[in-house]
């Protein structure tokens, strides 16, 4: 049975890695090969799938520090507590990546163009356990940003991604000969508001309804989004009409997934904020 990762293999890993990180958020091409490559000579004899697997660690670790990770290495939420402990140290002292990851999320961005609209929707991701709750006191998060949160606080990225899945929703109804109900569908959240618990108004081939919430992300699919809990409360009130729209890797080579009904049933929810008044 291989040794558990000591802490020095641990720091080489998780800093090839936020190099990796750093490079995608700026924008820059690199060679995760190359990298995984250069790392193994660092390390006591690890295997490419076990530095994959540590990689995949270390997205999950960032999930939960609320930073984006690299779509490439799909989070594997079964990590070692000195995991999180230094990448949350390794973040806090790289003040440079903070400063690229709030750039990144307060980016500017117009609707990317597909050659086939309808070819982006896909599956939606799988979990059979709620996500890992890291034990906050064992460790403190070295930093105060959420930086999944600043990003879903991007307007320009929101309306991206609200005018995208019209052009999507028009392209799915001419597709089945709906013409009429395409001309039918409403920009929600522009004609009436935020205040409704979803942004699209929409229609089945039947001519029923169909409330879509937009929830858009530069970043992967795993990605964790916020919803309100008047999106909830709609969620709960219109089960048989409602339905999320997820879209992730909004960038380069967006994708869609959805899921229908009440956001109880198809989520894994949890408090992220309160609240509060003086007592």
């Amino acid at each position: 049975m291989p040794a558990d990762w000591s802490r020095e293999e641990v720091e080489a890993t998780i800093a090839d890695y936020l190099a990796m990180l750093a490079s995608e958020l700026a924008g820059v091409s690199y060679n995760k090969a190359a990298h995984r490559r250069k790392l193994a000579e660092l390390l006591d004899g690890r295997s490419e799938q076990a530095i994959e697997f540590k990689h995949a660690n270390i997205s999950a670790v960032l999930i939960d520090l609320g930073f984006p990770y690299i779509s490439g290495y799909k989070p594997r939420s079964n990590y070692q507590l000195l995991l999180y402990e230094v990448v949350s140290e390794r973040l806090a002292a790289n003040p440079q990546l903070l400063s690229v990851a709030a750039a990144d999320a307060d980016q500017p961005i117009v609707v990317p163009e597909v050659d086939d609209i309808l070819s982006v929707l896909t599956s939606p991701p799988t979990s059979a356990e709620p996500p890992r709750a890291v034990q906050q006191s064992q460790v403190r998060r070295s930093f105060s940003t959420n930086y999944l949160e600043r990003e879903a606080r991007n307007r320009s990225l929101g309306l991206a991604g609200e005018q995208f899945v019209l052009n999507f929703e028009r392209a799915r109804l001419l597709s089945l000969r709906k013409d009429d109900l395409a001309g039918r569908i409403e920009h929600t959240s522009r004609v009436r508001g935020d205040g409704e618990g979803y942004d699209i108004l929409s229609f089945e081939e039947s001519g029923r309804e169909r409330l879509i919430e937009v929830k858009t992300t530069k970043y992967g699919r795993e990605t964790p989004f916020f919803v309100s809990s008047n999106e909830v409360a709609v969620s709960e009130s219109h089960a048989d009409e409602y339905h999320l729209y997820r879209l992730f890797g909004f960038r380069l080579s967006p994708h869609l997934f959805t899921v229908s009904g009440t956001l109880q049933a198809t989520c894994w929810l949890s408090a992220s904020s309160y609240l509060a008044t003086v007592r």
